[in-house]
């Protein structure tokens, strides 16, 4: 299990003095218990799934990338270097990111296996991409190429 793999990870990288994985683990698992809070029902008491915190980490990659962006404009490389790190460090328990062939053929059967023809499907193809490859897209390129496959 993920969440497994993470608190093992914060404790290997605290034997190891690895004081920025272990600061952007800490964040990360901070993350989960707030997501873990906000999914609870009376009748689930559980944490969340293995593809719901691959989104969430996923969602945390996009959020620094928009801080490196405007770190970057802003003239602090400091603090832009610091978020890449932590990038670094979440790609870690991500599954390895498909490359654009992959993403391209993955539209085209989901786009063939949800029979949309018209960029109105283009919601159902998008739930189908992310059911089955959470974690291993980036949606919003994703999102790009089932436009340019739906347009024809």
């Amino acid at each position: 299990m993920l969440r497994d793999q993470l608190n093992e990870a914060l404790k290997e990288a605290m034997r190891a003095r690895e004081m920025g994985a272990v600061g952007t683990i800490r964040l990360i698992l901070a993350k989960l218990k707030e997501v873990d809070i906000a999914s609870r029902t009376e009748a689930n008491r559980e944490g969340v799934a293995d593809d719901k915190i691959l989104s969430m980490m996923q969602g945390m990659i996009k959020q620094r990338n928009e801080s490196i962006t405007l770190y970057e404009k802003g003239n602090r490389a400091d603090l832009a270097d610091k978020e890449k790190a932590e990038i670094v460090v979440i790609q870690r328990f991500l599954p390895k990111q498909m490359d654009e062939a992959a993403v391209e053929a993955a539209v085209k059967d989901a786009v063939t296996a949800a029979g949309a023809t018209s960029i109105k499907d283009m919601g159902g193809v998008m739930a189908a991409l992310k059911a089955k490859y959470a974690g291993q897209m980036d949606f919003a390129k994703a999102s790009a190429v089932v436009k340019k496959v739906l347009a024809g």
